[in-house]
């Protein structure tokens, strides 16, 4: 059966992997190797040198690409490192708008890294698209989106961004780590290049550091392999092969996540103690009727943050729990709980976080896959004074 005709589930076991013609392994072998064997000069079997290309991150990429329906896949060293190849396909003068609620490693690329090399970053709340229109200029070559957003759950309507990219012929990119292929395809909706921090879901076994871009323009994808062969951020083959074994169980990992996000989401949004839960899966959230139509389901990333908003309460919440682990990063098998600004989103000013609603108080939890009545008596505890 061709890739592009198999269900999602289908396509996460078998989608740019085959068995190994040399020994008949079903599994993808580990290509340990730096340099591959020349018969003459300029005459390989397919591959030359590892940083080029190597079969085992091949196969990686390959099925990274068929998950989010792309025809190009191309890993990196880390979520970061997809996002550097991105910005150095612009120039000095060029502009990006992108979204004001972000990974907080994104906002240090763009800020402390790229900002001074004369790219200039606009942010911007795009919970309303119209809001992105105000900001694009002759200089503007990219919109960045995140949906949801990280730690505030916004929704951003990829198919109306991706209608103003096409107006003024500018790339979307869209961060699809939150939702991962299972849960929406921005490619589908319109967008240029999808992004993954691919240590999260797609891994998601919190043993794996690794980036992803998946693109369907075939320009596009050459000067993203370029930028990756040139500057070298790549993924190693064992990496490659730790996600390649990762993706094959995204699907049932997913649908838990989602399961036992619905119902936490639910107990915090009925706790004296807690002011506000943000969780799309919400009738009330903000942009919930956009979320139903781009996603199949609301995921398993929520935060909420406390009456009186006093830090200190955050503070005890996340030393109390036992079964959650206070830990940096998400998307893993274990359920994570996490102070978005002391840890991941430290590195923007305290004014700019409060502006988007990271306060003091919040608490950003990554909710695994074991039983939600174990969660939930977790949480429970933690939350008593």
């Amino acid at each position: 059966m061709e890739e592009k005709q198999m269900k999602f589930a289908t396509k996460a076991i078998h989608a740019g992997v085959h068995p190994d013609e040399a020994t008949g392994a079903i599994m993808t072998p580990i290509y340990q190797t730096s340099t591959f064997v020349q018969s003459e000069v300029g005459v390989n079997k397919g591959y030359a040198y590892s940083r080029t290309s190597n079969p085992t991150r091949d196969a990686l990429e390959k099925s990274i690409a068929a998950l989010e329906n792309g025809n190009y896949g191309a890993c990196f060293g880390s979520g970061l490192a997809a996002i550097d190849c991105i910005i150095k396909m612009l120039n000095p003068g060029d502009e990006v708008v992108s979204t004001n609620d972000l990974y907080g490693g994104t906002y240090r690329l763009f800020k402390t890294i790229f900002e001074k090399y004369g790219i200039k970053f606009h942010f911007v709340g795009m919970d309303n698209a119209d809001n992105i229109e105000v900001y694009i200029n002759k200089n503007t070559r990219l919109i960045w989106v995140e949906t949801p957003t990280n730690p505030m759950m916004n929704i951003i309507d990829i198919a109306a961004t991706a209608k103003i990219a096409k107006k003024h012929s500018i790339m979307l990119a869209v961060d699809n780590t939150f939702a991962t292929p299972y849960l929406q395809t921005p490619l589908d909706l319109g967008a240029d290049i999808v992004m993954h921090s691919a240590t999260k879901y797609l891994g998601g076994h919190s043993d794996v550091v690794m980036g992803a871009l998946v693109c369907k323009d075939e320009q596009i994808a050459k000067e993203i392999y370029r930028i990756q062969n040139s500057s070298g951020a790549i993924a190693g083959p064992m990496d490659s092969f730790l996600v390649l074994r990762g993706i094959k169980t995204l699907h049932l990992r997913m649908q838990r996540h989602c399961e036992n996000g619905k119902l936490i989401a639910e107990y915090l949004a009925h706790h004296p103690r807690i002011d506000k839960v943000y969780w799309p899966g919400f009738e009330s959230h903000p942009n919930h009727e956009i979320a139903a139509r781009q996603m199949n389901d609301f995921g398993g990333m929520i935060s909420f943050s406390f009456k009186g908003n006093d830090i200190q309460d955050a503070l005890n919440v996340v030393q109390k729990v036992s079964v959650f682990t206070l830990a940096e990063s998400l998307g893993g098998v274990e359920s994570l709980i996490g102070h978005p600004a002391t840890m991941t989103h430290a590195a923007i000013p305290k004014e700019d976080r409060e502006k988007i609603g990271v306060v003091d108080s919040l608490i950003r939890l990554s909710v695994g896959v074991e039983d939600a009545k174990d969660l939930i008596e977790d949480l429970e505890q933690a939350l008593k004074i």
